[in-house]
């Protein structure tokens, strides 16, 4: 059972490219790749968390004022890792900027308590919530992979293509400043999607 609630949003329904979920962000971010890996660390830890918590309290929040005990609990989690950010890691804090507070408003984390959370008991909530964070961080850090790499020949930092190959070095290679751009981010996960989807369709 775990297995399955674990596996199933990592390969057939990637909150992403299968129910088009958290798409902003996945566009904002992915400049580089280090700053994806800690947005889709921190998306997948307030994921995995808020999904456990309401489940522990979801017997005693009344219906009515259900979505205001929902944001409060994603709110403090989101708060608690935003300052985590600026005390341990203040230069990633600065690059992802307003986007760390707006994990807030991500539909994975409100769509996983309401469709999951609500309904089932606190461990394996917390699995569903980490498995959906983790299927959104995985498509976040493929898309920044293509665009730190083409766009700016590094990744992480670190210099992956070989100065030599560079024209300016008498090679051959240039990077490609149009992965870098907003518009590249939405084809490579246009891309992205059609793949998986592809794959999916052959498995019906």
């Amino acid at each position: 059972m775990n297995k399955r609630i674990f596996l199933d949003p990592l390969f057939k329904n990637n909150p992403i490219p299968v129910l088009a979920l958290g798409i902003c962000s996945a566009l904002a971010v992915t400049v580089k790749l280090e700053p994806a890996m800690v947005m889709a660390l921190s998306v997948t830890l307030v994921t995995g968390f808020s999904s456990m918590i309401l489940s522990l309290l979801r017997n005693t929040i009344p219906n009515r004022i259900r979505i205001i005990v929902q944001l409060v609990v994603v709110a403090a989690l989101v708060i608690l890792v935003d300052q985590i950010l600026k005390a341990f890691a203040w230069e990633i804090s600065k690059q992802l900027s307003v986007f760390v507070g707006l994990i807030i408003t991500n539909c994975i984390i409100m769509g996983r308590i309401e469709a999951f959370a609500l309904y089932n008991k606190p461990f394996p909530s917390l699995v569903d919530g980490l498995a959906n964070g983790l299927g959104y961080g995985i498509i976040l850090i493929a898309v920044s992979i293509v665009r730190e790499l083409l766009g700016s020949g590094t990744l992480i930092g670190y210099q992956v293509i070989p100065q030599q190959w560079y024209v300016a070095n008498g090679g051959f290679y240039e990077n490609n400043g149009l992965f870098i751009l907003p518009p590249m981010a939405l084809i490579i996960l246009g891309l992205i999607v059609w793949v998986f989807n592809a794959k999916n369709a052959k498995r019906v």
